[in-house]
């Protein structure tokens, strides 16, 4: 059960790292009719940029804006969605998942905006392209708008809809393009500080809405990702209740057969004086005896094959299928403690069961089982 716990845990915080990665919690634009991914503009001096961290709940937000465009190469060409990001952008996650190179140096005082970019590693294999190699990136226009730029970092999440699509830049190069000024972007960006809490962040954050914005969840953005991994935790569930259905089953099994065997010793025991709540109290304490045994190996077993798997991913997945291309691992200390609490005082509670036999083992009986 640790292991299980362990992995489930692990995946379902590495698919959510991934989809943070370029999904915010919560992400503003403005509210129109226009479906594209070229976006419409957004001022910074709005009530609800300024307040920014201030938001209960609210940990960082961030300005960016989109722009699709297509890279070409001499041989093959891609169409991508150029992510314009800026000097208040949060890398940390995204240099997790970097292959090759680094992240685009944003936010210099260069009036045009910076020419480096980020290109996943489908895009790369799709146009044989590597870290330092210039490409022309045209966007759609009368004429078509040309800019010529470097690659300088290839990055990998392993979600094929993010692959496929999404380059990073530098925001200002979308904001001369669309003729914007400094102070107007395409969406805001919100991360939370507790994703637990999101739905009542996202409340706080509604509240200081103008009329004009328009709000979405990555749970709406990503629901059926959202929805999969519900369906691991209805699954944990019910392999917890087989698992503990057969514990309880094989314990059951083994004190019935010890106490057949220990009959005349029971009628010995009665004979003496022995009460059956103490018998009954002496045979539970020999299975949990066992259990408590069982339970020590089967965490030294469970905790060290996690760590092991967590340091030297030795069990590897098909990223094409599970979106990571290893098993991966979150020990949770406080579930370890609860699942070792909840199996003890379900085995003793179980193990009182079978004891009830004992009441109606008479001492004569018991005594003549032995010839």
């Amino acid at each position: 059960m640790i292991v299980a716990f362990a992995v489930l845990y692990g995946y379902q915080r590495s698919i959510q790292q991934k989809i943070f990665l370029f999904g915010a919690h919560l992400q503003v634009s403005k509210f129109t009719n226009n479906r594209s991914l070229d976006d419409t503009s957004l001022p910074l001096n709005t009530p609800l940029f300024k307040a920014g961290t201030s938001i209960p709940g609210v940990v960082h937000m961030q300005a960016v804006a989109t722009k699709p465009g297509i890279l070409k190469t001499p041989d093959e060409l891609a169409g991508v969605v150029l992510k314009g990001v800026g000097r208040d952008y949060n890398w940390n996650l995204l240099r997790e998942s970097l292959v090759a190179g680094t992240v685009p140096e944003v936010g210099a005082d260069t009036g045009n905006g910076s020419t480096q970019l980020l290109i996943s590693q489908y895009m790369a294999n799709q146009l044989k392209a590597k870290v330092g190699q210039s490409l022309p990136l045209y966007f759609l226009g009368n004429p078509p708008r040309a800019r010529k730029m470097t690659v300088v970092g290839i990055y990998e999440t392993g979600l094929e809809e993010v692959d496929k699509t999404v380059a990073l830049g530098d925001i200002r190069l979308i904001q001369r393009l669309n003729k914007w000024g400094p102070d107007t972007v395409g969406s805001y960006e919100i991360f939370v500080r507790d994703f637990n809490k999101l739905d009542q962040t996202r409340e706080a954050v509604f509240d200081r809405l103008s009329p004009d914005m328009r709000l979405v969840s990555v749970k709406e953005q990503y629901r059926p990702l959202f929805d999969w991994m519900l369906l691991l935790d209805r699954n944990m569930v019910i392999l917890l209740g087989l698992i503990a259905f057969v514990a309880s089953f094989n314990m059951v099994s083994v004190l019935l057969v010890l106490m057949m065997e220990r009959t005349p010793m029971i009628g010995l025991l009665k004979t003496l004086g022995g009460t059956n709540p103490l018998i009954r109290r002496v045979f539970l304490n020999v299975g949990l005896n066992m259990v408590l045994w069982g339970l020590a190996l089967g965490n030294i077993i469970g905790i060290g094959l996690s760590l092991i798997q967590d340091k030297f991913r030795l069990i590897p997945l098909d990223p094409k299928n599970y979106f990571i291309k290893y098993v991966p691992i979150a020990i949770d200390w406080p579930t370890v403690l609860i699942l070792n609490a909840a199996t003890v005082l379900l085995i003793a509670l179980v193990l009182w069961i079978p004891t009830i036999i004992i009441n109606r083992i008479q001492p004569i009986q018991a005594l003549a089982f032995k010839k």
